[in-house]
């Protein structure tokens, strides 16, 4: 079942407005969620799953034997499983873990019909990005493989003026870019996010506001995030 927002077409002269609105986001459970980001309303898609056991058990096994991973490589769609293969270490879960991000960037190489794919997996123990922010590039798949996932706002509870310098040097939960801490969403473990962009045609001023989420000490995220190349 896929849950959409205000999904009805809108013309460019209302566009601004309207995507202001509460619902700039799109939640699903299947793959077919994903094209919903080019409605031009939409910024976030989330794609709710579960992640096998498996695969969980590949993850910790990375924690310990690498934990410091980070994988950065321009991947072919039609060569993504050779090339990850000898790229990720061979432990316990390599093969499901293997398959599932191969699945990732074949269907977001399909999804932006793109010949390369820029991807990126992590074994992080802080936030990369602490602060709401947005990114300038067109959309960003996110999937946290471990540990707690992508931090996000409704357009309707965030006050774009307070991103970047506009914070005035406070942080985020006392400079007014939201009201109260139950505006901030977060994605589930497992579960793949489309991020529109300010790269994005049309989409100036819109781009998805978002963040990594803190860290406890002693734990560790494991993350992939994948751009068009």
């Amino acid at each position: 079942m896929i849950s959409v927002g205000a999904a009805e077409p809108v013309n460019n002269t209302t566009y601004l407005s309207h995507g202001l609105c509460e619902h700039n986001h799109v939640t699903g459970d299947t793959p077919e969620a994903m094209t919903a980001i080019y409605q031009e309303q939409i910024n976030i898609v989330v794609v709710q799953r579960s992640l096998p056991d498996e695969i969980a058990r590949y993850c910790q096994a990375l924690i310990e034997c690498q934990p410091h991973f980070n994988l950065r490589s321009v991947i072919n769609p039609k060569t993504a499983e050779a090339s990850l293969k000898s790229s990720l270490p061979n432990v316990s879960g390599h093969t499901a873990f293997l398959d599932d991000l191969v699945l990732l960037v074949e269907m977001y190489s399909c999804l932006f019909e793109l010949d390369e794919v820029g991807l990126r997996l992590q074994v992080l123990d802080r936030a990369m990005c602490p602060r709401f922010h947005i990114d300038k590039l067109g959309c960003r798949l996110v999937s946290t493989y471990q540990g707690p996932g992508t931090e996000w706002l409704r357009n309707s509870d965030v006050d774009r003026s307070k991103l970047g310098a506009g914070n005035m040097g406070l942080s985020d939960d006392a400079s007014g870019l939201y009201s109260q801490a139950v505006d901030i969403q977060q994605v589930n473990t497992g579960d793949i996010v489309l991020l529109k962009g300010e790269g994005w045609y049309g989409n100036e001023g819109l781009g998805a506001v978002h963040r990594s989420p803190a860290v406890k000490q002693g734990e560790k995220r494991v993350v992939l995030t994948m751009d068009f190349a």
